[in-house]
């Protein structure tokens, strides 16, 4: 990731940043490393967790 810092103006610079870095997920995953080890039962019941929020989300969105 990089981000060019024009006319001196490094807020815009840290907000493009910010949005850049949450589009590709890279400090999502630092957080998931930063935990440890999972076992598999627990590492699948967690992504279920997020898909099921996830869907009713998206199902709420729809209609």
């Amino acid at each position: 990731m990089s981000t060019i810092v024009k006319n001196n103006n490094l807020e815009f610079a840290l907000k493009r940043f910010k949005t850049e870095t949450a589009r590709s997920g890279t400090l999502s995953k630092a957080r998931e490393r930063a935990d440890g080890y999972k076992k598999p039962g627990v590492r699948h019941r967690e992504e279920k967790k997020i898909n099921t929020i996830n869907s009713r989300r998206n199902n709420k969105n729809k209609y």
